[in-house]
């Protein structure tokens, strides 16, 4: 809904994403077509979602473009998104037009995405759908069902999803990254830091049934995926990048300290398992 809303409103030139009006469920993209369209807001509740959307979306901003240019940096043949929910990347970024993407995500959500997505135009070379209930599936043989090649470098994104998980969830998630990435394959990771406001935004989500399970120092993320074989080359807070994209985006990041994106590379020397 943030993407949706930032979607031809923001000054900053790198992000657009016309397929997250698309992607949305029909009461959400109600919703966003109020505020998108300057709709007054009735009612306390009304003008709460209102702020929210909007603060949101200039996060969304920050983060999306931050990720995309981490894969645009890459450049690989091989993207994995993990937890992929209404990701629109692979019908967005031309760069992805000689890679096949492959969408993990649990069954019932990507079936919702998928009958959504025909109003939508490929721009990647292929993309290859992982259902993945990862209370019950094997990601490591979902992934070599479909066809991803270990022997190959590949871009993994990791957006919104790590702080909703638990240490031992995370750790079994990167072993299976260890052992499919070649080398200088490349791991995007947005995670929350320890902040004093966090238990605040915890309790909020805890409501929405979303709770928070995880939150790692930069240090402590950066051991994290050492273990598993990647090396940090940049991590960086949402207001720090907030802060190079423009005052405004600037502005309305200060509250998001906690989010933080890491991008790591296999260390060199590295030969895939398989």
């Amino acid at each position: 809904m943030g993407r949706a809303v930032a979607h031809g409103r923001t000054s900053v030139a790198r992000f657009a994403d016309p397929t997250a009006l698309a992607l949305l469920p029909d009461d959400a993209r109600a919703r966003v077509e109020r505020v998108r369209a300057g709709t007054p807001a009735t009612g306390l509740r009304a003008r709460v979602e209102r702020g929210y959307l909007n603060r949101q979306s200039k996060m969304m901003v920050a983060r999306t473009v931050a990720i995309d240019d981490a894969v645009r940096a890459a450049a690989y043949p091989q993207l994995v998104i993990l937890g992929a929910g209404l990701d629109g990347r692979a019908w967005r970024m031309p760069e992805l037009r000689d890679v096949v993407v492959f969408e993990v995500d649990h069954p019932d959500s990507q079936r919702d995405k998928r009958a959504r997505s025909t109003a939508l135009t490929p721009v990647a070379r292929d993309i290859r759908f992982v259902p993945v209930d990862f209370a019950r599936d094997d990601l490591d043989e979902a992934l070599a069902s479909a066809g991803h090649d270990p022997a190959r470098a590949t871009t993994w994104i990791w957006e919104g999803v790590v702080m909703y998980l638990t240490l031992a969830d995370i750790e079994a998630t990167l072993a299976v990254i260890d052992r499919r990435s070649a080398a200088a394959s490349r791991l995007i990771v947005a995670y929350h830091s320890p902040w004093p406001l966090l238990r605040l935004v915890g309790l909020l989500l805890r409501r929405i049934r979303e709770p928070l399970r995880s939150a790692f120092t930069a240090e402590a993320m950066r051991g994290l995926l050492a273990k598993h074989k990647f090396e940090v080359v940049q991590d960086e807070d949402v207001p720090t990048i907030g802060a190079g994209l423009s005052a405004e985006i600037a502005r309305a990041t200060r509250v998001v300290k906690h989010l933080r994106i890491a991008t790591a590379v296999r260390q060199l020397g590295h030969v895939s398992a398989e």
